[in-house]
């Protein structure tokens, strides 16, 4: 009897038990479609995050901290004990890290090789408040400008991508627009701001001694606390990144002018000219990878663009695994289904196996009838579960990227067509390996005792 013959049949004897064999297919339907919108979701996934690391990032940044280190341990800083140095310090992180810190004698040799164009560590600055013209005081967090990475302006405008900022201007998030005193984020553009930093100066014993010897007006002179105002010019207002999950309420200012506030914030404790952890341009037509493995094997530790694209790809893969988990569930339980199926079929089809047989059939060939039969439930589930998948996924991919934010012509469900062929091709082979024993029975059976069945 020919495959073609075969399969034919099988198709046949399923239209005759046609709401069994549709339940079963919904089973399996339940896995195809869980699997559909876990590939489509891994993919979708995938490729925004490539759009954004290419589009937003500049390939050519590299992280650079004083020792791999910073790197491990989640959130940066070494989960065992590292050796005490002058440049061990404990930062505060969710979980205390334990890091090496850059000092400017790393920053100067970085920045003096030739493949290196600018080097910026991160500054520690900590300011007391941020106020305008007649504004109240309000808390302020002060990052440095990243050239590197593209931001979502609402009001004014930036330097070009990799290019600073000029001097003494100011990047706003949009949250102070309002707590400044001005109605819209175009009216605080042009404006001066100010930032007011504080310090209490560093004294060594023998200081402090003589000033308790010499009486409290000393001891008052000692305790006097430094202050400087930083005017800044408001040059643009950001709005929150589609990439952040909060708002970001950190200002940003250039380079040069963090320095100067973080020497003055830090001068004569043992935080002055210390950083956790620097940015570096590498000069065009130079393969950041290369200077990476130079960096490394100096000591350093360092991230590329392409790294946080691995790290983010990587947390990517783990989610669509866990969904693909739940898929796998379904499946199985939807194949113990096909095997209870196809079991009752060949009790009730016993005197029909026996016909067949005495007929001239040989028991290879009902065992290729049953399992195409499970095959056609696979194909049909399959299809079934990948189609509803598509279409919902299509219908909820609008909501979903308003939803997350992800920006016009973004969408978390993509779903590719050989990947959607090779999940039925697959579930249909699966369907076929669990109809194996049912038709391994059928085929075992003796003609003369199924003609005997009642």
């Amino acid at each position: 009897m020919k495959t073609v013959d075969v399969i034919k049949r099988a198709s046949s004897s399923l239209k005759n038990a046609k709401v069994r064999t549709i339940l079963t297919s919904l089973a399996i339907a339940v896995g195809a479609f869980t699997l559909t919108i876990s590939l489509a979701a891994g993919e979708g996934a995938r490729n925004y995050t490539d759009k954004l690391i290419k589009s937003n990032i500049d390939p050519q940044i590299l992280a650079i901290a004083k020792n791999k280190s910073f790197f491990e341990g989640g959130f940066g800083g070494a989960s065992q004990p590292i050796e005490y140095t002058s440049q061990t310090e404990t930062v505060s992180r969710p979980g205390v890290r334990t890091i090496t810190v850059l000092n400017q004698s790393d920053i100067d040799k970085i920045a003096s090789r030739s493949d290196i164009e600018v080097i910026s560590p991160a500054y520690n600055i900590n300011a007391k408040y941020i106020n305008s013209v007649d504004s109240k005081k309000y808390s302020v967090s002060i990052n440095q400008y990243n050239r590197g990475v593209v931001k979502n302006v609402i009001a004014g405008e930036l330097p070009a991508l990799n290019q600073p900022l000029g001097k003494y201007q100011i990047v706003l998030p949009e949250v102070y627009v309002n707590l400044l005193g001005y109605e819209k984020p175009a009216d605080i553009v042009g404006k001066k701001v100010t930032i007011h930093l504080e310090r209490t100066a560093q004294y060594t014993k023998e200081e402090i001694q003589a000033a308790i010897n010499a009486g409290p007006g000393a001891l008052q002179k000692l305790a006097a606390v430094e202050s400087k105002d930083f005017n800044f010019d408001v040059i643009a207002v950001i709005g929150k990144n589609i990439t952040a999950i909060t708002t970001d309420t950190n200002v940003q200012i250039g380079n040069d002018e963090a320095r100067e506030m973080s020497e003055f914030s830090t001068i004569g404790t043992e935080s002055y000219q210390k950083y956790v952890i620097a940015t570096a341009v590498v000069k065009s037509g130079i393969e950041p990878e290369k200077v990476k493995e130079s960096l490394i094997n100096e000591g350093y530790g360092v991230q590329t663009a392409k790294d946080l694209q691995s790290l983010l790809f990587t947390i990517v893969n783990t989610l669509q695994g866990v969904v693909f988990g739940f898929g796998i569930v379904a499946l199985i339980a939807s194949v113990f289904g096909i095997i209870n199926t196809q079991y009752i079929s060949v009790l009730e089809r016993t005197r029909e196996i026996g016909l067949m047989k005495a007929l001239g059939m040989r028991g290879r060939h009902v065992s290729r009838l049953f399992q195409f039969e499970a095959a056609w439930i696979g194909l049909l589930g399959g299809v079934i579960g990948s189609l509803a998948a598509v279409v919902a996924g299509s219908l909820a991919n609008p909501k979903i990227t308003d939803l997350l934010s992800l920006g016009e012509g973004n969408f978390i469900l993509i779903f590719v067509p050989w990947q959607i062929v090779g999940l039925i091709t697959a579930l249909t082979l699966v369907a076929m390996l669990a109809g194996f024993f049912p038709a391994r029975k059928a085929a075992k059976l003796d003609p003369i005792d199924a003609l005997r069945v009642e």
